[in-house]
């Protein structure tokens, strides 16, 4: 019979099978143009570059996220609940404290960050905090926290640097096409280097929709496990299945957000309810029906 515990596991191995077709990518895409270029440097290149931007990125994260979402701390005085939820929560699964920010905005959603556990970061909007009672709270902040417990920065970061360098440097192939540059000299009348080019702008434009395809779909199944993780820590499930059960009837958007961090949220906060088999694709989160779904049916 399924578990959360089985779920657990399978989502974690799908994961990492999709962040290992997102490398195989950045490899394959520095190759080709490489091979097309006749320049083994442009290989090194991509690899150099990318792991560059990741450390840069994964080390930073946490500033980026709160600057772009308009978070401020939030102090035990204040926001009494939140702070010892996430205070307890924190006991018991065994992770440092993280620094507790709040967002002033009345759609309710959460989110985590941070480059691991000993830097992080746990947020909610005033919204969530106002329709919540308290074991949803700790249902959602016991999903935020299997987050930071799972080292879903990490993946998160890593994908979306990645992804966003295919797309750069998908960006920069096209542009030599257009303006007749960097391109082979032997090749450029022969029939074989048309093909080449050809098959070379193909596979400019569509490595950024594959990329962005992995990234969302790795952000999905983040989700589901967050939210099996979190139901294992509270032993409730239904505390976060009530939650998403309530954010999901509010439609209105975050006054304040970014596409870069979307995939951070405990819900979508665009506020879109897709649910065509191929919208579904390009969702940074799964749907909320099939969320809970998941969680009240393997308790």
């Amino acid at each position: 019979m399924a578990s959360l515990y089985t779920h657990q596991s399978e989502n974690i191995r799908k994961t990492w099978f999709l962040m290992a077709g997102v490398f195989l990518l950045v490899i394959g895409l520095g190759w080709f143009f490489s091979y097309y270029f006749k320049n083994p440097s442009i290989l090194i290149i991509f690899a150099v570059f990318a792991i560059v931007l990741q450390i840069v990125s994964y080390w930073f994260s946490d500033t980026v996220v709160i600057k772009l979402s308009g978070a401020r701390p939030a102090t035990r005085q204040e926001f009494f609940d939140l702070y010892t939820v996430v205070e307890n929560l924190s006991i018991t699964a065994g992770l440092p404290m993280p620094k507790v920010y709040v967002v002033n905005d009345p759609a309710p959603n959460a989110f985590a960050t941070g480059r691991d556990k000993n830097h992080a970061v746990v947020c909610a909007t005033t919204g969530l905090l106002q329709i919540l009672d308290r074991t949803e709270l700790e249902g959602v902040m016991a999903h935020e926290l299997s987050h930071i417990g799972n080292r879903d920065m990490l993946v998160s970061t890593v994908v979306v640097v990645l992804v966003g360098f295919i797309s750069i440097i998908s960006d920069v192939f096209m542009r030599s096409f257009l303006w007749g540059g960097m391109r082979r000299n032997d090749d450029r009348e022969s029939n074989a280097g048309g093909i080449l080019m050809i098959v070379g702008i193909v596979v400019a434009i569509l490595a950024p929709i594959v990329g962005l395809l992995i990234q969302l779909s790795i952000s999905r199944k983040r989700e589901f496990l967050a939210d099996a993780s979190g139901a294992l820590l509270t032993r409730y499930p239904e505390g976060l299945a009530n939650a998403l059960r309530k954010i999901s009837q509010y439609a209105q958007p975050l006054k304040r957000q970014s596409s870069a961090i979307a995939h951070l949220y405990l819900a979508d906060p665009t506020g879109g309810k897709k649910t065509h088999s191929v919208s579904k694709l390009f969702m940074t989160h799964p749907p909320v029906a099939d969320r809970i779904k998941a969680l009240l049916q393997t308790k």
